[in-house]
């Protein structure tokens, strides 16, 4: 089997009514396949080959264009393939060409996620009226960063599920739900300025999980795009250290305003500790190709915890359920700094490990994929 085309065409096999988050499943896949620039021309000599009777995590479509010569099966059955468009007429009979690569369902292969920075079991299943619901939770869940903040990770999963099946059911568009957050995000910046903590908190929380909804929308629907991506992220980078900062001018409202250079002083910690922090997740991924976060279970462990604005806006629920939110604000400014020290100590051990001649890789990417050859 020669496997000619730099980029093959698509090539749909079926018919199937059933809709997954508002869509057809072949729209599902003509979409996936723009994303990975598969041109769909009758020009190309080898074809990503897809049975719409079957709805799959995205991550299998990227493995299956990788990977020239692979096909998907279950029961022995092709769902998904790569191969040349001379063979797709065995694979619409169902048959198996001889000289494939086989990757079973049945032996529940492991794919790594690089950009959701997960080691996962992605979804592969019959799409009917009955399995859409379950398929569309599998979808959701699939895009969920396998690293990421505790509140994101465990506290409010079902809730941004909600509002992301509702959000592409009345048609809306990630980026108009970025928007709306981006309103709750100021108002909480402004509501932390004047000391109106616990509003401020609750218009926070709305935009947090707002800013969990739009990126679950995005790759749910697979209408992400890079303006939307810098909007969403652009937003996210800049705003942290400004709602720490309207939270200590705010103290004042509550006769508890910081001495100038004591306030002066923490605000230093908060947003050099920031920016420090970043830079240094930076250089580590610049270094060693790597997300710091992705590289041992330790590390996956502390982003739960790391300072960032989720687990921060907990230390400051924390102190305004003793109303003491100065001290809040030194909780943010402590734990920034002990952050700061854990990702500087990360940095050093890497480099430390690459001049004994290691490797740095993640830890999620030890298992490989079964595969059969036929």
């Amino acid at each position: 089997m020669t496997i000619t085309s730099p980029r093959p065409a698509l090539m749909l096999s079926g018919h199937n009514d059933t809709l997954v988050w508002g869509m057809s499943n072949a729209e599902r896949i003509r979409r996936l396949a723009e994303k990975s620039d598969i041109s769909g021309s009758d020009d190309s000599a080898d074809v990503i080959w897809a049975d719409v009777h079957y709805a799959f995590d995205p991550l299998w479509f990227t493995y299956v264009i990788a990977h020239p010569g692979t096909i998907v099966t279950h029961g022995g059955k092709p769902l998904l393939a790569h191969m040349p468009r001379g063979e797709a007429a065995a694979l619409e009979a169902g048959t198996i060409p001889a000289g494939a690569h086989m990757v079973t369902l049945e032996s529940k292969p492991q794919l790594y996620n690089s950009q959701l920075r997960k080691l996962e079991n992605p979804f592969f299943e019959p799409l009917t009226p009955a399995s859409a619901a379950g398929i569309e939770r599998k979808s959701y869940y699939g895009a969920y960063k396998g690293v990421t903040d505790i509140l994101t990770k465990y506290l409010w999963p079902e809730l941004a599920l909600l509002l992301t099946r509702g959000a592409a059911k009345i048609g809306m568009t990630p980026n108009m739900v970025t928007g709306i957050g981006a309103t709750f995000c100021v108002a909480a910046l402004y509501l932390f300025l004047i000391g109106q903590y616990w509003p401020g908190i609750a218009a926070g929380f709305v935009f947090m999980v707002l800013d969990t909804v739009d990126g679950k929308l995005a790759r749910c629907t697979i209408t992400s795009s890079k303006w939307g991506n810098v909007f969403d992220h652009g937003i996210d980078l800049v705003h942290p250290p400004f709602w720490w900062l309207a939270w200590g001018l705010g103290l004042k409202t509550w006769g508890l305003a910081l001495a100038p250079p004591v306030f002066l002083w923490t605000m230093v910690v908060i947003f050099a500790g920031y920016v420090l922090q970043r830079l240094v997740e930076g250089r580590f991924l610049q270094r060693h190709k790597l997300d710091v976060h992705t590289w041992r279970p330790i590390d996956s462990w502390f982003r739960l915890i790391t300072a960032r604005r989720n687990p921060n806006m907990v230390l400051l629920i924390i102190a305004m359920l003793f109303k003491r939110p100065d001290l809040g604000l030194f909780a943010v400014a402590v734990w920034t700094a002990l952050s700061l020290l854990f990702h500087l100590v990360q940095l050093l051990q890497a480099e430390y490990r690459v001049s004994r001649g290691h490797e740095i890789t993640s830890w999620m990417e030890q298992k490989p994929v079964a595969e059969q050859r036929v």
